[in-house]
């Protein structure tokens, strides 16, 4: 029995991701590109999006808004925090799933992003690949193991075009590592915990992204590291993201979520 191909909106699919993501539904059975969407105003709107992503003609042009003669079952964002507060809002006119990709959020739009998950499901996420999220779980039970006996640095490097530093992962890593020192301390992860986790961001040539998180300890070094070669891996954990929320109850999900972890 074959299964009807997932409908799927890219918000912001002349960027970087957006671009590889509609390559990778144009070869994959499971989707379709069912919108392809950029700020209003881009210089190509109306062309065909998979033409412009450099694979066979899609039918689907690049388009500002939602089609409204187009079934979508969810979109995965990857614009700025502005560009993605503007879909939310559409989707939840439109009852239609979210998934973002987007960092750099500052307080007032993250809770924006809150409110609109009660009323259609929201999955946000810094990083999407399977195995950057396993290093954040390796990280805080290092931290966990190590408490207050290593110093902890995370650096990263991105392509010099992007925006926010440090990056939304190395923010969560970072996140993660407190945990683990909260867990340590018999503290929760709110609590105040002795320690300084220093960050460090690099912003270079096309680099798809690197981290690593260090412990440092007397005479001996541990760094736990994921290097993408390219963006595959995040592109192909936004569909798994996709897939997972199309049909789920409004709330707020991450990637814990889809991982069952």
């Amino acid at each position: 029995m074959t299964h009807p191909s997932l409908s799927v909106g890219i918000h912001g699919a002349c960027g970087r991701m957006g671009t590889r993501l509609v390559q990778l539904i144009a070869g994959d059975e499971q989707f379709k590109l069912g919108a392809a969407l950029e700020r209003a105003g881009h210089p190509r709107l109306g062309e065909d999006s998979g033409t412009l992503a450099g694979v066979a003609a899609l039918g689907v042009p690049l388009a500002w808004a939602l089609p409204p003669d187009r079934q979508i079952d969810v979109v995965i964002d990857f614009s700025l925090p502005q560009g993605s507060l503007a879909i939310a809002r559409a989707c939840v006119e439109r009852k239609v799933p979210l998934v973002v990709g987007t960092t750099g959020f500052d307080a007032g739009e993250r809770a924006e992003l809150e409110s609109a998950a009660s009323r259609i499901p929201i999955l946000v996420a810094p990083n999407m690949s399977r195995a950057v999220n396993l290093l954040m779980r390796l990280v805080r039970e290092a931290a966990r193991a190590l408490a207050e006996q290593a110093d902890l640095a995370v650096i990263e490097r991105h392509h010099r075009t992007k925006k926010d530093a440090p990056s939304g992962t190395a923010l969560k890593l970072a996140d993660f590592a407190r945990q683990g020192l909260a867990s340590a301390a018999g503290k929760s992860a709110g609590q105040s915990i002795a320690g300084e986790i220093s960050m460090h961001s690099l912003r270079i040539a096309d680099s798809p992204g690197e981290h690593t998180v260090v412990f440092a300890l007397p005479g001996e070094t541990i760094e736990l590291s994921h290097r993408a070669i390219n963006r595959d891996g995040f592109a192909r954990g936004a569909l798994d993201a996709a897939r997972f929320l199309a049909g789920k109850p409004a709330r707020l999900y991450s990637m814990d979520d889809v991982l069952g972890c």
